[in-house]
């Protein structure tokens, strides 16, 4: 059945200080049709869950600019200058997270986790507030998983029922977002008949994606 619906139908899926997973790197596959439908939607106190929050015309650095987001959560803010304008006038919480554990806070959601083991971040503030154990005499924090109300995704190709293939490096973070939401909404450069992708090439399958968009 196809999962392919009009842009306009995306803004009841959007509510005020729902939690948002967006992927992309640096606004690398990032689906910025439906950045720009959040927007439309006039929601506001986004909880953003993201690797970056891009720049400030691109990636979900417009969701930024424009007052959306009351906590983002990201592995670092610094291509956008607006975010750490906002952080230190007390307008949004950043809760910054390294990278590796970031990605893997993200899948520990989508696996039904209730969190994982780390050494990263031990002795710094990274480990305020979090729970640290020793084990064999190694000290780790306990992170938690990530989740999300409405993850949304970006792939080179899908096809109507929600298999998708993504292009390079423009994977990044979006097969771990697929897992880790409730309802996933994906932005595909193309869109192909059932049945045309070689199931060998597919990268997140269509069990995971709820609804698709055309990025044209």
């Amino acid at each position: 059945m196809s999962k392919i619906i009009p842009i306009t139908e995306l803004k009841k899926h959007f509510f005020d200080g729902m939690t948002l997973m967006s992927g992309g790197f640096m606004g690398v596959g990032t689906p910025e049709k439906i950045v720009q439908a959040v927007l439309s939607a006039e929601i506001k106190n986004i909880h953003l869950i993201c690797s970056d929050t891009a720049q400030v015309h691109n990636g979900v650095g417009p969701l930024i600019v424009q007052n959306r987001v009351k906590k983002v959560s990201a592995s670092h803010i610094g291509t956008n200058p607006e975010t750490g304008k906002k952080m230190i006038a007390g307008e949004i919480e950043v809760e910054l997270i390294p990278q590796g554990t970031f990605a893997e806070r993200v899948r520990a959601g989508g696996a039904g986790l209730g969190g994982f083991l780390t050494p990263t971040g031990v002795g710094t503030v990274v480990e305020e507030g979090k729970q640290k154990i020793e084990l064999d005499g190694v000290t780790y924090l306990l992170e938690r998983p990530l989740k999300a109300d409405v993850a949304i995704l970006k792939a080179d190709i899908a096809d109507e029922e929600g298999n998708l293939i993504y292009n390079g490096a423009a994977r990044n973070f979006n097969p771990l977002m697929a897992l880790a939401a409730k309802t996933v909404i994906v932005e595909a450069e193309q869109i192909v008949k059932a049945g045309t992708l070689d199931p060998n090439q597919i990268m997140t399958p269509a069990m995971l994606v709820d609804y698709l968009v055309s990025s044209h």
